[in-house]
């Protein structure tokens, strides 16, 4: 039987294609064989940021997409956490803290904040609307534009909770390290030759409200494309604090920020539950995380993660290779292509390797 959250997502295919996404954009969609001879063309995006969303982004760092989420998708993933809770790990011992104490960003009652792991191993009915984000239309454009064709999930996703007055997350990140001021390859974010690429993409799905002054997810806008270290204090939210800017987002909303801005947490200061869910995603051949190898025995991604997903968010946990050594693409209608080369050059690998991929 389909799940709630594929029968929502094939509606929004339908709609998109039809037009009648919240967002004009201009596409040229261009059908391909299944699988086909890697060419520029291939990964040219049909589905990608429009003009204003680029400027946006390229000007600050991060975007906030709305509404990706339906009420109903966002009050059963708020339902899955609820069951859920007492799987909750809370970040109370002192090498877990986020924070400095004392510090503004410490919060008021001494509470951590609260990690659950294993999103995707729910089974379909409570891991469908995290799973959705992998290849969800609304976030594919936003995905290609700044991740680029064959993008692929690099962090384990995890959900997380905070009470009032629980301590936020000291300000880290930055394509310059603000703490350091060395540059930092594995989080840049760069623009070059019309192209914007982040070597790491935070991607933060709302689950509640943050209005102005809750606290929560915080970010120093232009921050990504800084050349000095960040000053003394800063990081702590004790310095310069105009400069640090809590956006107000909604219950579905998502939050896209290049692991190259400078980012944190302010102390949570709502009386409702802060409620996230935090992925990351790099280019096809970037990576960070090591959790595509497995655990010490090997094995890749939990076998669990793979149940009930599409073939478009399977293409998502491909581990880290180039477009053309056959790679899945997700396309703009949610179908998936493969990126090839030509049959010569493969077998000529083969007879020079004894493999298929040099």
């Amino acid at each position: 039987m389909m799940s709630t959250t594929n029968r929502l997502l094939r509606s929004a295919w339908k709609n998109k294609s039809a037009g009648a996404s919240s967002l004009s954009r201009q596409a040229m969609i261009v059908k391909q064989p299944a699988a086909r001879a890697f060419s520029s063309s291939v990964l040219a995006g049909a589905s990608e940021m429009t003009a204003d969303e680029r400027y946006l982004f390229d000007l600050n760092g991060y975007i906030v997409v709305r509404n990706v989420l339906s009420d109903q998708q966002v009050e059963l993933a708020n339902a899955v956490m609820t069951k859920r809770s007492k799987d909750m790990i809370e970040r109370a011992d002192a090498p877990l803290r986020n924070t400095v104490q004392g510090t503004a960003f410490s919060g008021t009652t001494g509470g951590a904040r609260n990690d659950l792991g294993g999103v995707f191993e729910w089974g379909e009915h409570d891991s469908s609307v995290f799973k959705s984000i992998l290849a969800h239309p609304k976030l594919l454009p936003f995905f290609h534009t700044l991740l680029g064709r064959g993008y692929r999930m690099d962090h384990m996703p995890f959900a997380i909770s905070q009470e009032k007055g629980s301590e936020g997350f000291q300000l880290h990140g930055g394509t310059i390290d603000c703490a350091s001021g060395t540059y930092n390859p594995h989080l840049a974010y760069t623009y070059s030759h019309d192209m914007i690429r982040c070597a790491l993409l935070g991607c933060s799905l709302m689950l509640v409200d943050h209005n102005a002054g809750d606290g929560g997810f915080c970010i120093v806008p232009g921050s990504h494309k800084s050349n000095y270290q960040m000053p003394e204090g800063m990081m702590d939210g004790e310095r310069h604090t105009e400069y640090i800017i809590q956006p107000e987002t909604k219950a579905g909303d998502v939050v896209l920020f290049s692991e190259g801005t400078v980012h944190g947490a302010k102390a949570w200061m709502s009386a409702e539950e802060r409620r996230t869910c935090l992925y990351r995603f790099s280019p096809a051949t970037n990576v960070y995380g090591r959790s595509y190898l497995g655990d010490e025995q090997g094995g890749g991604w939990p076998k669990a993660m793979y149940d009930d997903l599409t073939d478009a968010q399977k293409a998502v946990l491909e581990p880290p290779y180039a477009n053309r050594l056959d790679r899945p693409n997700i396309q703009d209608d949610g179908s998936v292509e493969i990126t090839t080369r030509s049959s010569r050059k493969k077998q000529h690998d083969r007879n020079v390797f004894n493999s298929k991929y040099f």
